[in-house]
């Protein structure tokens, strides 16, 4: 039976008022580091902050144990 482990990580979005910017160079340089440790990404959502903004997006990977 294989066996998995899972890691969430959680990105913060910047700007009220604009609409919660997400700094994307940091996000592509933390999903390429989880990816060279063999962390597979198997789902990434947002969760609201105001009118429809992202207030954070959650990042979930897995790998074999």
């Amino acid at each position: 039976m294989e066996r998995w482990e899972y890691r969430t990580l959680k990105f913060f979005t910047k700007g009220f008022f604009t609409g919660g910017t997400l700094d994307i160079k940091e996000f592509d340089n933390e999903l390429n580091a989880m990816g060279s440790n063999g962390w597979e990404l198997v789902s990434c959502f947002d969760t609201n902050q105001h009118q429809g903004s992202s207030k954070e997006v959650i990042c979930v990977f897995k790998r074999k144990k």
